[in-house]
Order: C-alpha cells, then structure tokens, then sequence
C-alpha cells in the first residue's frame, strides 16, 4: 500500500522536529481514530508520570511515530511538538534570556534523554528534547509527520526567539496580505511560521499544526471523509498547495491535526502554499 520506504531520523539538528506527541482527553480513543486513519499499531509502555500510568508509542511499519498519553483532569488536550537540542539544562536559561517561560524540566527519561516544557513569548507552548543517541522519528511514508507550522498571534515576538534559540534564518513566503515565514537551518527548511488572522485571534489560541503525509491511492479528500465516519471533523475542506493536496482535520476530542497528500502538489506561483489555509473552523 504505502509509496516509498520507512526512514528514521536519528538525533536531528537542533530546532528540527524529534518528536509529536497527543494529549488525549480518552486515549484508548485516540487510538482507535489514529489506528483506522493512519494505519497505526502501538505499543504501551509503563509510565509512572503519566495520569493512567501508561504511555502509548504510535508505530507505522514498526518504526515509532508518535506518542500519545491520557491527559490529566483539567489538563490541555491536542498535538504538540517536540523539537531537538543538545542540551536542555542550558537551553533554560536561553528560553529565559530570549523572553520563554520555562514550565517543567528538566525532566531526564530513562532511555529517551531530557526534556524541558517551556512556553515562547507569545503563549505557544513547546517541548524542548535532548534526545538519544539512536533516537529516532520515522518519516517518508504515509502515517508519518512531515511538516509542522507554528501559528502565532506576534510574528516578532515568535522569530526572535526561535531563531535566536536555534540560529534559524528566516524568509517571508506569504501572499496577498498573509504574514508566513519559512524557518531554515542554511539551506534546509525546518520550520513554519503563520501569523493567525486578527479575526481569529480571539477564537483560536497559539498553537503548533502538524502535518501527517497520508496514502496517495485514498488522498486527502477520502482521507477527511474517513476522519468525519471515524467521529472526527473537517475544520478545512480539502485544499491545493504547492505541498500537496491537503485538508485540516479534528479527531473525536477535537484535537487539530492536518494531512497532505505530497503526490498533487500544485504550482500556485510563489511560497509554500499552506499560506492560503485560513484554518477558519
């Protein structure tokens, strides 16, 4: 079924993504929507922190993809994203310098490094993750992550801080009055970075949007339908981007997640296209 082969990326540059990770407000839900729309086994490991004491790694073709945990009574639900760095015990005093909040850590996990919770300066938060060495987060194949973009309500606020934490350079892709800018480690893209819409800043808090790469022969279309029959829902209809076709999706708690299908990409004329995404509920 699935184009291409299962890769892994082991111990990524500093400010790449290593790790996506669902709060849910009913796990054992949460893997069964993700189990039927992405083709997902798990495997359950014990977690003394964790509100159920488990913790749920989310596997495609047996390659770890994702982690998903039951959230805590009156805890946030929804993705959130993981990025890489060399070491979390100096990174606090960097998130602090840079206008961050440091929220938890560091935390050290056995077998999975050290973590640090912080929020950046305009209230979106972000794990910091000194992985590994092996570690890895399978990618290249449909049911993995292949893009993240940051949604924030300050462009300012957000560049300074991530691109000062992580010596990112940063280019203004966006369009027609869309503030989108492309995060690059030289010469490579890493991250997104979307200005939310002054309408919807009142709506819609800070938030990262994480992109799964889904099967070409099913597509972005059925792949929101079978999300819709699952009990989740489509926040936005199918659309084309220069990525590929793509939909934003909610599963059954209302967690937000997006998924591209890379096999349609469409030449709109300039930047990466997920600036025509109004993620308007």
């Amino acid at each position: 079924m699935s184009h291409g082969s299962p890769s892994t990326t082991s111990v990524p540059p500093p400010g790449t993504p290593c790790w996506v990770e669902l709060a849910a407000a009913d796990e054992p839900a949460a893997r069964r929507f993700y189990g039927e729309l992405f083709g997902w086994d798990f495997h359950v490991k014990r977690d003394p922190v964790a509100t159920n004491r488990r913790y749920t790694l989310a596997l495609r073709d047996g390659i770890e993809v994702a982690g998903l945990y039951q959230a805590a009574h009156g805890q946030p639900t929804g993705w959130s994203v993981h990025l890489s760095v060399v070491n979390a015990a100096s990174s606090v005093g960097w998130v602090e310098h840079l206008g961050g909040t440091v929220r938890l850590g560091p935390v050290d996990i056995p077998d999975r490094g050290t973590v640090l919770h912080a929020t950046d300066p305009a209230g979106t938060p972000v794990v910091l993750w000194q992985p590994p060495e092996g570690w890895a987060l399978g990618s290249g194949i449909p049911g993995t992550l292949s893009g993240v973009d940051l949604n924030t309500p300050d462009a300012e606020s957000t560049d300074g801080f991530y691109c000062r934490l992580f010596a990112f350079t940063s280019e203004q892709i966006g369009r027609d009055g869309i503030d989108y800018a492309e995060w690059r480690l030289g010469p490579r893209p890493v991250l997104y970075r979307c200005v939310l819409d002054r309408d919807l800043r009142s709506r819609v808090p800070p938030h990262w949007m994480t992109y799964f790469a889904i099967e070409p022969a099913r597509g972005a279309d059925a792949t929101a339908g079978h999300a819709m029959m699952l009990g989740g829902d489509v926040l936005t209809e199918p659309y084309d981007t220069q990525s590929g076709r793509t939909a934003v999706l909610a599963d059954p708690d209302g967690a937000r997640f997006s998924v591209t299908d890379h096999s349609r990409p469409v030449d709109l004329g300039v930047g990466r296209s997920e600036v025509d995404d109004p993620h308007d509920d």
